[in-house]
């Protein structure tokens, strides 16, 4: 592609069309925005790991095809991306159907083991999320919440906004004294 000798093509290759891809992404990044590379719903984080599986596409090619092959991958997942934002901002149904809801894991130091079972989260998971964030009491804990992206949230404090868990699936276990840690 670029040089005759294999190892200097190479080397070569991986070093230029690399750089070449990441700044056609910075350059994709400046004109879609941002939030290419949020993970505030399932299908950004989606998004996200597949740009980077194209971008290592981009500098493992091997000719000029294969790479404006990924070029054209990437724009297309940029594209469907800013399409689906787009639509989800306007269409509430739209959202709801590609959207999964944040889960409600835990509520004022008590477990919600329906809800950890239904999602599959281990005690264990909250209790390493729970020391992550500095907890260090069960008392302290007003919320546990499985977020859309994977990620877990953990509130606490000494009081809890209810506004703050707008939009999350509670699924309480009917009786409190099996949810104490």
């Amino acid at each position: 592609m670029f040089f005759d000798d294999t190892t200097y093509d190479l080397i070569a290759r991986g070093t230029i069309l690399t750089a070449i891809g990441i700044v056609y992404v910075i350059a994709l990044t400046r004109i879609v925005g941002l939030r290419s590379f949020s993970k505030m719903t399932n299908f950004d984080f989606v998004i996200t790991v597949a740009s980077g599986t194209v971008l290592a596409g981009m500098g493992r090619a091997t000719d000029w095809q294969g790479f404006t092959q990924a070029a054209v991958v990437m724009f297309a997942l940029f594209a469907v991306q800013f399409v689906i934002a787009k639509i989800r901002k306007k269409s509430e149904t739209f959202e709801e159907t590609i959207q999964n809801d944040p889960v409600l894991l835990m509520i004022d130091g008590r477990f919600c083991t329906q809800a950890m079972s239904k999602t599959r989260v281990s005690r264990s998971d909250i209790i390493a999320k729970l020391r992550e964030s500095n907890t260090m009491s069960f008392d302290e804990v007003r919320a546990v919440v499985l977020e859309t992206t994977g990620d877990i949230s953990v509130m606490h404090g000494p009081n809890l906004d209810p506004a703050i868990l707008e939009g999350v699936d509670d699924v309480r276990d009917p009786s409190p004294e099996l949810q104490k840690p």
